[in-house]
């Protein structure tokens, strides 16, 4: 079975598809001729993805799903939330994105976070959801070369290594991606596709 991945990130197809079972091809936009950058307007990480399911849906025609992420810093008041990707401006680049967060917990005691992913999925007409939660903290340099976006300056509870220095697998059991893509194979397997 293909399933389309409403995304043109590499790195998180790889993520994802290293956790579907062998049945399940995953494909992205690209594959399905989307070149375009799909709107994130909403104020939620959970609207946002739906968005994205919605927009593949109306315009390809495609069962697809789609997932956002957020990084939720208790310090910030949840920020940088819904604009983690954007935090340090639209050019979104992670290097510019972790200097602004580094720069904003300077000197801060409580660097408590969590990742927050939710995967919106479209299938045979019905729309459901999934929301997967790693909590950890920042750490006060970059730390890795492992792993995208903020990973190098994020340990899960429990490790003394950031998301950028352990290896996929590992990330994949604890971290906030993988517990809401276990919940969409456990709806995919339950499902007649």
């Amino acid at each position: 079975m293909e399933l389309v991945f409403a995304t043109n990130n590499k790195n998180k197809i790889q993520e994802v598809q290293a956790l579907m079972p062998k049945h399940i091809s995953i494909i992205g936009l690209r594959d399905i001729g989307c070149f375009e950058d799909i709107p994130e307007n909403k104020s939620t990480i959970k609207g946002n993805a739906i968005d994205k399911v919605s927009y593949v849906v109306d315009n390809y025609g495609y069962d697809c799903f789609a997932d956002d992420t957020g990084l939720e810093v208790v310090e910030l008041n949840g920020a940088p939330g819904v604009y983690s990707a954007r935090y340090a401006g639209e050019q979104r680049s992670a290097k510019d994105n972790i200097s602004k967060l580094l720069k904003a917990l300077k000197g801060k005691s409580n660097r408590e976070a969590q990742f927050t992913t939710v995967i919106a999925l479209h299938l045979h007409g019905q729309l459901t959801s999934f929301t997967g939660i790693c909590k950890g903290d920042i750490t006060t340099g970059v730390s890795g070369t492992g792993g995208f976006g903020y990973d190098p300056i994020f340990k899960a509870k429990g490790y003394h290594k950031t998301f950028a220095e352990i290896p996929l697998e590992e990330k994949n059991n604890i971290g906030h991606r993988g517990k809401a893509v276990a919940q969409l194979i456990d709806f995919l397997n339950k499902k007649t596709i």
